[in-house]
Order: C-alpha cells, then sequence, then structure tokens
C-alpha cells in the first residue's frame, strides 16, 4: 500500500468534524495500578496473517494508552486496527477500501490524538490512496489533497493528527512524486514543498505518527536534485527551515531523517553517516544538534540506531540493529538514560526482532516485533 472529492464532499467532512470539536484539557492517563514494574506485552489483532511478511503493525498510541495500526490477513489485504485500553481489539475498515488479494488494498490507522480521533489512508479498488479521519463515533471522513494523483499507489497519505483535530501527511503527483499537505479540522488544505525539493529525486516527503506538533509544526525530508535527503520542519505559518545533521553523509539517498516533532519543537530522528551508520539526532528548536546513539548498537555498515518518536517531556523512542543486524527497542528518558527492551518472542536474525515506533506522554512505547518466521506482531512497553 503506497495509499478527488468533490467541494460537496469537503463540506460534508467539515460539518462532521465540527460535530466532534477537539477540547484542550489534561493529558489522558494510563492505570498502570495492574503493573508495578516495567512489562512488554506482546499482541496480535484478530484475523491477522500467520505467513511471512504479515502479522500486525502498531504505529501510534495516545496518553490514555490507545493504539492504533494496521494488520494484514490471511489474503494479504490490509485492516487498520484500535486497540483500547483494556485490550480490546476492533477491525477499522474505511469507506471504500479495496480488497483484493495480494493487491495492497485495504485500510491503514496511522496516528490517534489524545481525543480518540484517527488519521490513516485507505486504498480502494482502483488503487488509488485516500487519507481519512476516525471520529470517537465511528463516522469518518474521507479527503484528497489538491493535485493528488489516482491508481498505480498514488494519492493521498495521511500520517498524523495533532490534538487539534489538524492532519498532515504527504500526496503523490501524477508523475509520482511525493508533496506535504496540513489539513485544517474545517477541511482546508494546504500543500507544501521544502524550497529546494526536486521532483528528480523525489520531492517533499512527511513522516509518520508524530510528525506534527500541537501548534501544527511539520517535519519529515526531502530529496535533492541529486537524490540526497536533507530534513525540514514546517512552521505553523508555512515558512520551511531545512537542516542536515553534523556528520550526515551528502550521497544520494543518505542523509537526515525528520521523524518526529515535540511542543518545544525539537525534532528527533536519524541520519546515516559516510560508512553507511545510522545515527539518532535531536534537533532543538534553536537549531542546536545532539547525537543519540544506543550504547549497544552496532556500529558497522548497515546498522546503528534510529529515533522514531520525541513525546512532551522530551524522551525517546527508537530501536537499533546489533550486529547480527536484529532489531531491538529503547526508551530514552529526558535526562538521558536508556532503558532496552525485546519483545519475549522476538526472533534474533537478519531483521527480525523488536521495532519501537512511538511513545506517549507518560512513556509508554508501542510498536511491532517480528518474530523467528518473519511474522509481525503488536508490543506496549511499560516504563
Amino acid at each position: 500500500m503506497k495509499i478527488s472529492k468533490s467541494s460537496i464532499m469537503l463540506v460534508v467532512c467539515a460539518f462532521v468534524a465540527l460535530l466532534f470539536p477537539p477540547q484542550l484539557s489534561a493529558q489522558g492517563h494510563c492505570d498502570h495500578s495492574g503493573f508495578p514494574g516495567p512489562k512488554l506485552v506482546e499482541f496480535d489483532a484478530p484475523n491477522a496473517g500467520t505467513a511471512p511478511g504479515l502479522g500486525t503493525q502498531p504505529l501510534a498510541n495516545n496518553s490514555d494508552c490507545a493504539i492504533v495500526g494496521y494488520y494484514q490477513d490471511a489474503n494479504e489485504v490490509f485492516h487498520g486496527f484500535l486497540r483500547k485500553p483494556d485490550g480490546k481489539i476492533i477491525a477499522l475498515d474505511a469507506p471504500g477500501a479495496g480488497s483484493v488479494a495480494s493487491s495492497g488494498q485495504g485500510t491503514a490507522a496511522y496516528s490517534i490524538n489524545d481525543f480518540g480521533v484517527i488519521a490513516g489512508l485507505v486504498q480502494d479498488a482502483n488503487n488509488t490512496v485516500h487519507g481519512f479521519v476516525r471520529y470517537p463515533d465511528g463516522g469518518y471522513c474521507v479527503f484528497d489533497a489538491p493535485g493528488a494523483g489516482t491508481g498505480g499507489d498514488l494519492g493521498t497519505y495521511a500520517f498524523n493528527i495533532n490534538s487539534l483535530g489538524t492532519v498532515a501527511g504527504e500526496y503523490f503527483d501524477a508523475n509520482n512524486v511525493s508533496h506535504g499537505f496540513v489539513r485544517w479540522i474545517d477541511g482546508h488544505i494546504a500543500t507544501f514543498d521544502a524550497p529546494d525539493a526536486s521532483a528528480a529525486g523525489g520531492g517533499t516527503a512527511v513522516c509518520e505518527e508524530t510528525c506534527i506538533s500541537l501548534e501544527g509544526a511539520v517535519t519529515g525530508w526531502y530529496y535533492d536534485a541529486s537524490s540526497g535527503v536533507h530534513g525540514y520542519v514546517r512552521r505553523p505559518d508555512g515558512h520551511i527551515i531545512d537542516f542536515d545533521a553534523p556528520g550526515a553523509s551528502p550521497l544520494p539517498f543518505y542523509g537526515t531523517i525528520g521523524s518526529s516533532i515535540n511542543q518545544e519543537g525539537t525534532v528527533a530522528g536519524y541520519y546515516v553517516d559516510p560508512n553507511n551508520v545510522a545515527h539518532g539526532f535531536l534537533r532543538r528548536g534553536d537549531g542546536g544538534f545532539t547525537t543519540v546513539d544506543d550504547p549497544n548498537a552496532s556500529m558497522i555498515s548497515g546498522e546503528g540506531t534510529g529515533l522514531f518518536s520525541i513525546n512532551f517531556f522530551g524522551a525517546l523512542a527508537g530501536s537499533y540493529f546489533d550486529a547480527n543486524s536484529a532489531l531491538h527497542g529503547f526508551a530514552r528518558s529526558s535526562s538521558g538514560t536508556f532503558s532496552e527492551f525485546d519483545a519475549p518472542d522476538a526472533g534474533t536474525g537478519n531483521f527480525q526482532g523488536t521495532r519501537a515506533s512511538t511513545n506517549n506522554f507518560e512513556g509508554e512505547v508501542t510498536g511491532w516485533y517480528t518474530d523467528g518466521n518473519n511474522v509481525n506482531h503488536g508490543f506496549v512497553w511499560r516504563p
């Protein structure tokens, strides 16, 4: 799954959104009374496939301990899911989702805010991808970014939603070039490209799950004319600042990836150096950088450390490769203390293991692990 409505649909979506306006309030709270110490819980979505490459992949969690993601069934059709704080899992299928076996069609939920509003994408029977917002009552609003292409995995990819209901993502045009977009709760969509992004290189990408702040700042990366990779921050006023982590390689398809942004404007991400080793980084709002490497990360070519999420307090979630190219999860506190974890049933072979995705307000981490048979499963780690 790589997954244009009329002006009438825009009005309908805006009306539905206004029926459920987010209200700013205190952050949610996860009940840890039954879990007195660190604990990792594994889970699978019902009906998830069990063949290699299939299974359950959580992508994001909110401050109430709800988790969203997707799973592939035995026919390799995608379905979104919502795992409630009590562990109950609900399958999500957006309107218009295709269901052709082995086609990449279906639904994927990418982000959930603290009011239970979900953003994701749906690929239809014609292989066009559309963004969606799902409200807590189960209603959907499906939308397309202006200029999005159709067919062939082209279309609109909604990856992020903040607590004001603002959605960020990317779309692929008819020439398969990616561009960023921001969609406000009233349905208005603004598209954007980093100033030095090149259509020849690939365009502008918005990262997934936690890449829009409450104020609406967005991070991601873009490709220059030589396919070099650079990070950026798009401010709420539309101004875009690009950046390169110190030590990032200038070679094509190497460089700097912005993968998360918090309310302080700090970006977490990773870069690849000239030796093809990945390193995590923090970029502060003043432009200063800190390199973050897990102490046990392998520093040989093709391995290293990746940061994927930063929460309100500056705590981090990520994964690192060991010398066997197996993945391990970690959390890093704002003071710099690492806590490493592995799902008990994670495989230890090449590209198997535990892959963290996001951390919430309380530092809980969700993600997936790949077992020894290369099947994916979900997990949540509680600090």
